[in-house]
């Protein structure tokens, strides 16, 4: 087998996606398999197709514009839609090509983390956004600025979130989500 960078792309032991204006130009083989689909599935379409809701992948898109670093960098973990409909966490990374227009194409990278987070509890949209930064370590006051949300609304959030689970305190809500 020649190594060249194509078959380094498509053997690749994480998901890569190479975008343009949100729309799959190209995936490796590790995406279709982590999003059970197949090429002609992607190829051509919208991110869309890979998130929870509507609301959900607007509301990441505007996020990634407003979270990039000065080189284009942006990474979070959040749950993502299978094509048979199935949720999961996966943690997503990737560059823009161009941080001054952050959706003109891209370089993404996919890694699927349910084998540790698994989703036990049906979350709204955005419990699913607070519970991924609760994870990640995040105060209130910065999920509430990364979400253009109140402090408040965050604890808000974080209440619900801990009597979906049973959990009492923050750090055992965390622990919960992790699959503990």
């Amino acid at each position: 087998m020649d190594l060249d960078y194509r078959t380094a792309f498509d053997l690749a032991p994480i998901g890569m996606i190479l975008s343009r204006r949100r729309l799959v130009v190209d995936c490796n083989r590790r995406v279709l398999e982590m999003f059970r689909a197949q090429a002609d599935q992607l190829i051509g379409r919208s991110f869309e197709a890979l998130y929870p809701s509507t609301d959900e992948y607007e509301r990441t898109g505007e996020r990634i514009v407003a979270s990039l670093d000065a080189d284009g960098f942006y990474a979070d973990d959040r749950v993502m839609k299978r094509m048979d409909g199935e949720l999961f966490w996966c943690h997503v990374s990737g560059r823009a090509l161009d941080a001054a227009d952050p959706h003109a194409a891209g370089i993404w990278s996919f890694e699927d983390l349910s084998a540790r987070r698994v989703l036990k509890v049906d979350f709204t949209p955005r419990e699913r956004e607070i519970a991924a930064l609760l994870i990640d370590g995040a105060t209130s006051k910065q999920i509430g600025k990364k979400l253009s949300i109140s402090p408040r609304t965050v604890d808000v959030y974080r209440a619900r979130l801990m009597r979906k689970v049973g959990a009492s305190t923050t750090p055992e809500l965390v622990h919960r989500l992790l699959g503990g």
